[in-house]
């Protein structure tokens, strides 16, 4: 606002001391002296005021006595005249406690707030001003980061992290993985030659001294030609059913095929059912007979490439199992009625013949008379 304005503007108050402190006030300014004159007036410090985005700022005048006027300005525009308030900021105003008390008040600060401030302090002997530079501190904030990509092993891949916030935040990158090594900070992360095992989550962390900070990720997939990790050998035997596993590492996940020999194998064949999963195919080979004996092939194929990998399936043979032999004396369970009557009779023939015996041993001893 230029001098006239401002003159325009003191003349239609009907305060006159409102003109002076105007005036005065520019007259201040930098922008206002004559090219290559000084200021011959004597500034007071300036008071710093740092405040957090959203919290209240109390920027502290006192008037000399209680006949004194003040008023506030930010830059060149008019913020209180006294007890006038001239802004249209609802956030503004004067947090007066006492006569000598010309605080202004700026609730839930905003970045725009930021810079300086002077209360103008007209009294009956000489103008004097006091500077108060207002600095808002605002929390990191992600504005800009890489979206989500898919890229092929080997490529040389470029993340960015842009963040906003008062200090300038700093940035650093993380790898949320256990085996990855840490990255260094600021905006960009390169990776040179990336590989499988560098993909995943990427975490751009924002932080500066300004509670709270931010943290957003980027997912980086990478695609690989498939890999057979595993094919599990199998016997079986015949009549049974037997398995082959094949197990691969695939970006993206592969579709597979089986061969017997030269031979191409599908669902519904002689006993062939193949299933398979995101990384894995398994044969099963059910009733087993002769014919399905020989070399088996697991054929895994994706858009960046093919592996295969093969086996045997061998017949096992089982061992015969036969009842161990025992010798037991016969029992009585082992013959009919006419095998116990025999038992019986045998019994009865060798007590008699017992009895006998002892009968002539009596008598030789003169036992009976």
């Amino acid at each position: 606002m230029d001098m006239m304005m401002l003159v325009q503007g003191a003349a239609c108050c009907s305060n006159q001391w409102l003109a002076a402190v105007i005036l005065s006030v520019c007259c201040l300014l930098p922008s206002c002296l004559p090219a290559g004159q000084g200021m011959d007036y004597s500034w007071p410090a300036v008071d710093n005021l740092v405040v957090r985005q959203g919290e209240t700022a109390m920027l502290r005048c006192l008037l000399e006595d209680g006949a004194s006027k003040g008023a506030w300005l930010n830059r060149s525009s008019i913020i209180f005249a006294g007890n006038d308030k001239w802004s249209v900021d609802p956030r503004v105003s004067i947090a007066t406690s006492s006569k000598k008390d010309y605080t202004l008040r700026i609730q839930k600060v905003e970045i725009s707030d930021d810079g300086p401030y002077t209360c103008s302090v007209q009294t009956e002997h000489s103008p004097r001003t006091v500077q108060v530079h207002l600095t808002v501190q605002v929390s990191p904030k992600i504005y800009d980061i890489t979206p989500n990509m898919v890229v092929n092993e080997g490529t040389n891949v470029s993340l960015t992290c842009l963040a906003s916030g008062k200090p300038e935040p700093s940035i650093s990158w993380r790898h949320i993985s256990p085996s990855a090594k840490p990255f260094g900070s600021g905006q960009y992360l390169d990776i040179t030659s990336i590989t499988r095992d560098q993909a995943g989550d990427y975490e751009c962390l924002a932080e500066n001294a300004v509670p709270y900070s931010d943290v957003k990720k980027v997912n980086v997939v990478v695609n690989f030609a498939p890999t057979i990790l595993e094919i599990t050998p199998s016997g079986v035997s015949l009549g049974k059913t037997g398995l082959i596993r094949c197990e691969t590492a695939a970006v993206p996940s592969p579709t597979f095929e089986w061969f017997k020999g030269e031979r191409k194998l599908t669902n519904g064949q002689k006993g062939i059912l193949i299933k398979n999963y995101s990384t894995r195919s398994i044969l099963h080979v059910s009733n087993v007979t002769e014919e399905h004996f020989g070399n088996y092939t697991c054929v895994a194929v994706n858009k960046l490439g093919t592996s295969n990998a093969s086996l045997l399936l061998n017949q096992i043979i089982e061992p015969s199992t036969t009842s161990p032999v025992t010798s037991s004396a016969p029992s009585t369970a082992q013959y009919g009625i006419t095998g116990q009557a025999e038992i019986l009779f045998s019994c009865w023939y060798l007590v008699l013949t017992l009895s006998s015996f002892t009968s002539i041993i009596y008598l030789k001893n003169g036992i009976i008379q």
